[in-house]
């Protein structure tokens, strides 16, 4: 089994890292193959909504090195995304990367096991992890909880390290998502998911 973490921070090996690190440790401890991306330091243009990927399931905008890294998201077992948190709002970059990833799937992160990490100095750890978790509940994803929010705090590089309670959080939340994807595995055969539904869609402007 693997899972993906997708680091939305600019800083490669800032608190976010360290943050995402700590999950893939855990996860590595319990058998579980990890890979680790980095999209916070990428030129990611917003969406268009021009639709071409609902035809393509490629961005008709982004390059082949970018839809080889949201291959590498559709073909895992798990996501981990995490994200610095902007004006108390997930970066811009990293949003733009999870629109365009999701909006293109195809259905193909459905049942995946998912987690969110929020990283900040002080606020907006809450609605940051209420924005990415967005993304999972709507792809019909399995989202893995932990024994509080999967917020951590920390400023300068290496300051999340000192937040003992948000490591403890995450290592919580890794032996979670080891238990989901593992018993995902032992009853694939004996309890299938339930068949996708095609579902209506209403406007509220006619």
């Amino acid at each position: 089994m693997r899972v993906v973490l997708i680091n939305g921070s600019p800083h490669k090996n800032g608190n976010t890292a360290l943050a995402l690190q700590t999950v893939a440790d855990a996860l590595q401890e319990r058998g579980i193959e990890t890979e680790t991306i980095q999209v916070g330091n990428r030129m990611i243009r917003g969406c268009m909504a021009c639709g071409a990927c609902s035809k393509t399931g490629r961005c008709a905008f982004e390059k082949d090195d970018f839809h080889a890294l949201c291959e590498k998201v559709y073909t895992a077992d798990g996501l981990i995304i995490g994200s610095p948190v902007y004006y108390a709002g997930v970066a811009g970059t990293m949003k733009a990367f999870l629109d365009k990833l999701f909006y293109a799937s195809a259905g193909c992160m459905r049942h995946k096991v998912g987690a969110a990490v929020a990283v900040l100095r002080r606020s907006g750890g809450m609605s940051t992890f209420d924005e990415l978790n967005h993304y999972f509940l709507i792809s019909e994803m399995v989202v893995a909880p932990s024994s509080y929010w999967n917020i951590i705090h920390g400023a300068k590089p290496g300051e999340a390290a000192q937040d003992a309670e948000g490591l403890d959080t995450l290592r919580v939340l890794a032996a979670n998502m080891a238990w989901l994807l593992q018993m995902k595995e032992q009853t694939a055969k004996t309890l299938p998911p339930p068949p996708a539904i095609d579902r209506a869609r209403t406007n509220f402007i006619r």
